[in-house]
């Protein structure tokens, strides 16, 4: 559904900017990345830019932007407590921004930063998104999310 579209279309995005880069790999969903946290040992985000090297196993550290797409049971006290613990987990792992997507709400994208986790930068329909710190010179329209 729409999630999964918008999904794609930031990895595609990233992976248009990593190849024009020449540096960094845009990841896509169902690929783990291992971290040694106390309450978490992998994370699998919608998509995502990693910086390290891609072997045949799974991806070693926390990308450098983790995507996470809200779908439809991703709502309510207790999906939004787990949604905060998963970003403070990626932070402690070495994420330096995540992205919070809700394709429902005015506030389609939430990007927090590690410098700045409790306050995210939102965009809006019409707006040009970016991740500056863990993408230097990537942007994406927000309305790309949508078909």
């Amino acid at each position: 559904g729409l999630p999964g579209y918008a999904s794609v279309e930031i990895l595609v995005s990233l992976r248009a900017h990593a190849k024009k880069a020449g540096r960094g790999h845009a990841i896509g969903d169902n690929i783990g990345f291992i971290v040694d946290l106390p309450n978490r040992r992998s994370f699998c985000p919608d998509a995502a830019f990693y910086r390290g090297e891609l072997t045949m196993k799974f991806l070693d550290g926390a990308p450098t932007l983790a995507v996470e797409v809200r779908s439809e049971n991703d709502y309510g006290p207790v999906a939004e407590h787990k949604m905060a613990q998963k970003r403070a987990d990626y932070f402690s792992a070495g994420t330096l921004v995540v992205w919070n997507v809700d394709l429902q709400s005015d506030d389609v994208v939430r990007s927090h930063s590690s410098d700045h986790p409790e306050n995210p930068i939102i965009y809006h329909r019409d707006e040009i998104a970016s991740a500056e710190l863990a993408v230097p010179n990537w942007t994406m329209p927000v309305n790309d999310l949508f078909p």
